[in-house]
């Protein structure tokens, strides 16, 4: 009789598994490779040199009068005081806010409609025009002067604070209008087709579906307008005769003498002119940098 290996109860052969693969060693990256001194050094020595500007016009700002002491102590309110009172920097404080507000609303306004056009429509040209957008970035504002001064002054705007507003608006407006369009092509076209679908037009689809996704990029580009047009000095000495219209880089350029200058007063000047920028940047870095890269990379 033919027995089987089932019939006579004996076990099967056991698998062996296969041979398991060498795991290969972990490559060791360049910045593992230098030692941290070595990055940590120039990086220590560029903050010292960038620092140290910062606390010198601090220093002149907060030491008495006459004082050499390399240490702000005792510390005087004293320039600030002459600062915002004698020298009206109060007053220019309040035109470079106002300037750099209106500036940022209108910037940020009619880039939000040029961006769209430009990333969601195709018109004859389109390429040309966003050559001319970027061309236009390599015309200094100096070379503008002239015809925006006769333009102003055919239109009785000299000397008031609109001039100004719709010269710096006007100088943002094309890189604000490509960061925007680039920012807009990141947002899926299908989902203002949905918006559509459920009865929304263009307008409704694009301020409840396309204008929430839109904030790093609408922060990014509102904020660098605001800092440009708080620090531009060109524009408002040329527009803006009276000292009671004059921005605060105009009013910074008064304390500078001919024959002499008063550092303590030029130094509290430059602190006060200084603070609003820090603190915009302060509050806004993150999303300025995710609009830029977006708008900018990503575009």
């Amino acid at each position: 009789m033919i027995t089987t290996q089932a019939t006579r109860g004996t076990a099967p052969a056991p698998v062996v598994p296969p041979p398991a693969r060498p795991v290969p060693a972990k490559r060791r990256r360049a910045w593992d490779e230098v030692p941290r001194w070595q990055i940590y050094l120039p990086l220590g020595v560029y903050l010292l040199f960038t620092l140290i500007p910062f606390y010198w016009i601090l220093l002149f700002a907060v030491r008495p009068t006459g004082s050499t002491s390399l240490v702000p102590w005792p510390m005087t309110g004293e320039h600030f005081e002459k600062v915002w009172t004698e020298r009206s920097f109060a007053t220019f404080f309040q035109n470079s806010l106002i300037t750099g507000i209106a500036v940022l609303v209108m910037t940020t306004v009619v880039a939000l409609a040029g961006g769209y056009a430009l990333a969601r429509f195709d018109f004859r040209l389109k390429k040309g025009f966003m050559l001319a957008l970027l061309c236009s970035q390599f015309v200094p504002g100096a070379l503008l002067l002239v015809p925006l001064f006769e333009i102003f002054a055919g239109l009785q705007m000299i000397n008031s604070l609109v001039s100004v507003i719709i010269a710096e608006t006007v100088f943002q407006l094309p890189l604000s209008m490509i960061l925007i369009s680039g920012f807009i092509r990141n947002v899926p076209y299908s989902l203002e087709e949905a918006a559509w679908v459920d009865g929304c037009n263009r307008f409704s689809a694009f301020r409840i579906v396309v204008l929430p996704l839109l904030r790093p990029g609408l922060v990014a580009v509102g904020s660098f307008a605001f800092v440009h047009a708080w620090n531009h000095f060109l524009f408002a000495l040329m527009f803006l005769n009276n000292q009671d219209k004059q921005t605060i880089p105009v009013g910074l350029n008064t304390l500078m003498g001919a024959d002499s200058v008063d550092l303590g007063a030029l130094a509290a000047g430059g602190v006060i002119a200084a603070v609003p920028v820090v603190i915009v940047f302060a509050f806004i870095q993150k999303w300025l940098i995710t609009g830029f890269s977006a708008g900018a990379v990503k575009g």
